[in-house]
Formats: structure tokens, sequence, C-alpha cells
């Protein structure tokens, strides 16, 4: 079967700007398809198994995860870029490393380690992605971290757009030393895997939230957007069970979204006209966006989702208690480096100028939801339930 060629504006294997560490290349793999490789491969990708998307681990056995959140998001990537005919692998490497550097319990850890190091600099994910795959996965003989293509490391930095001005101490440094071109837009392929982030986690989190019972088919009526797509169910299939009622809403939701997305950035890239994809990074804006309309819809959906599940008081009582135990653990193993593992203590002990908050901040990042509950029941006297 004939493969299907890239556009002119996609990223090309052939002409990446290599990695930090120069490595042969590999006769069977594109740079991109052995990024997406190493980072299935790698411990942090593994941990997230037992990292929180919304609902703690151990609240049932259905609820995404950081990992199957990942591979959700990687799905879409993939499919959106080759429906635009941009690079996949490199689309779907960047979609399945994208959400490494999270601590537990999702954001609420991070607000934790955000709130610890506010003296330091701060806490940010997707710093500390970036920072798993270029400093702390530790099981190459040739380097530390993953030695990813330029390419990848692009899409991780720029997962939320531009840097003009970044402020995480350590992505600041990175920078200073391998430049990405922060301040431009990342390719065409990295837009795709942030996009498919956004499409992902809206569409799953009505399914959480439905399974939880924190949300009802009738209060989904209230959102013009989920009212349309609910109509369209009802009037295909006339008596479904609820389950299946909401997987046919949740996968033509994610069709909409993911053919809006499509159209929106065919005609921008008609109107770009690129013939490069460094003319993908120059834009004024980015290429790979939903329209007006779904931006839209979509706002008020993120609206209905904070109010109904993100800031619903049985989620907030479980966050709140978890985003404390967090900020415990931090404080414990400032306070006592000889409390973490010994290579961990001998690392803080030896780390210069802010570099023992790192540490201990790597530490805690990298613990799965269940390791630091573990955690804080050898440290402390009580650890709250987290239900």
């Amino acid at each position: 079967m004939t493969m299907k060629a890239n556009a002119s504006y996609a990223v090309d294997p052939g002409t990446s700007r290599g990695r930090a560490i120069s490595e042969a290349a590999c006769p069977m793999r594109s740079p991109f398809h052995r990024d997406r490789d190493r980072v299935i491969h790698s411990t942090a990708f593994r941990r997230l198994t037992y990292k929180t998307q919304v609902f703690v681990y151990h609240e049932g056995d259905h609820y995404r995860t950081r990992l199957t959140h990942s591979l959700e998001v990687a799905q879409i990537a993939r499919a959106m870029a080759r429906m635009l005919s941009l690079e996949e692998d490199l689309a779907e490497g960047i979609a399945l490393a994208h959400d490494l550097g999270h601590p537990p319990f999702g954001h609420t850890g991070e607000r934790a380690l955000q709130h610890a190091l506010q003296d330091v600099g701060g806490f940010d994910h997707n710093a500390q992605s970036l920072r798993v795959v270029t400093h702390l996965e530790r099981k190459y003989a040739g380097f530390d971290g993953l030695n990813l293509s330029w390419e990848s490391l692009e899409g991780l930095v720029k997962h939320n757009g531009p840097l003009h001005t970044p402020t995480n101490p350590f992505l600041k440094r990175y920078l200073s030393e391998y430049d990405l071109q922060p301040e431009t837009w990342a390719s065409a392929e990295a837009q795709a895997a942030a996009i498919a982030d956004d499409i992902a986690y809206y569409n799953h989190d009505i399914d959480d939230g439905l399974r939880a019972g924190l949300l009802s088919i009738h209060a989904l009526r209230t959102i013009p957007l989920l009212a349309e797509v609910l109509d369209e169910v009802d009037r295909i299939h006339t008596s479904l069970s609820e389950p299946r009622q909401i997987y046919e809403v949740n996968r033509r939701l994610i069709t909409r979204m993911i053919e809006d997305a499509v159209g929106e950035a065919r005609n921008r890239l008609s109107r770009l006209a690129p013939a490069h994809a460094d003319d993908i990074r120059r834009s004024p804006h980015a290429v790979i966006a939903f329209s007006d309309e779904m931006s839209e819809h979509i706002a008020s959906l993120r609206s209905f989702l904070y109010a109904s599940v993100y800031r619903h008081p049985s989620v907030m009582r479980v966050m709140d208690d978890a985003e404390q135990m967090v900020f415990e653990l931090f404080e414990r193993y400032r306070s006592d480096p000889a409390l973490l593992p010994d290579d961990w203590s001998e690392d803080v002990r030896t780390a210069s100028g802010n570099g023992a908050e790192e540490v201990i901040a790597d530490f805690v990042a990298g613990m799965t939801d269940r390791y630091a509950i573990q955690e804080h029941r050898r440290l402390f006297d009580a650890t709250p339930e987290l239900r």
C-alpha cells in the first residue's frame, strides 16, 4: 500500500534538528517514531496508571487516569494529524508525553507544589514534563532523560502556546542552553496534540461525571451543544439504556469537535499558505484551533463542568485533603531530607542554591496517588481517606 505523503508544512523527520546528545539514526524508525517509543517505555509513563485525572484511582475502576487520558489524547492527535497530512508519529509522541510531569492528584497536587515552591520560582507541570524527559528518567547508558528530538521537546514546552516570558527556573535554564524558540508557535503537530488534549478531557470528564452521579442527562440538556447531540441521539435511537446513550453522546461530541477543529485548521492553513513547518511557527496565531462558534460552545461547557464536576463539594472535599497531603509531604522532606530514599537524600545534601527544593519537588511530583498516600501514612499520625 502506498503511504500518504505529508503536507509541505508538516515537520519532516528527515530534517529533524536532532537531539541534545548525538545518536546514530535508527535503521527501522524515524526520529519521531523513536521518541514515541521512548515515552511509552519510560518509568514516568507507567506511573500515570495511578495518577488522578479527576477522581482518585481507588474511587472506581472505570474512571480515567492520567494514563488513559494520555492514550485518548494520542488517539485523537494522531487522527487529526492524518486528516491534515501532518507527521503522525510526532503528534502522537507529544500527546503521550504531555502529562509526564503531573504530580499525584492532578492539578490539586500541582497547586500544592506551587504553594510549597512559591519563593523559589513555583511549579508548573509542563516544565516538569520537560524535566522528566531531559533529566529525571535515568535508564540509558549514555545520557539522563530520554534524549528526545528538538521537535518533540518544542511540543512539550509550547503545549499552551508561545512562551514570551517563561518564569519556571528549570525551564529558563534549559532554554538558555538549548534554544527551543519559546516565543514562536509550536509545529502543527504539537498544536494538534494540544487541542486533542482539550477534546479528550472535556468529553471524558462528562462521561466520568455521569458515572459518578455528579451530572445527569437532564442537566446536560442545559448546554446548547450537548442538547443538540442528545436530540440527535434520541432521533436515531429511540430506546437506549443510559450507558449506551452516554457513550453515543460522547462519541458524537468527540466527532463534532474533531471535525470542527480540522475544518477550522484547513481554513487557516489555506489563508496562511505555509510552504514549510517554520511558516507554521512564525504564524501570528495558532493554525489548529476551534471555530468561533465551537469555542463559544466549549466555553459554556467548561463553565458547566467547573460548576458541576470540578467544584462539586464531594470532589472539592477529596481534593482539598489531597492538596494538604502533598504540601505536608514536601514540607516534611524539606525539614528532614533523611526521610527520603538514600539516593534522593544524597542529591538534596549535595545540591546548591535552590537545588534541594527542586530535588524534593522531583521526588514528590513523581509519586503516584497511592504512593503519596502510603508515604503520608508512614510519616504522619493521621491520613485522610480521600473518599
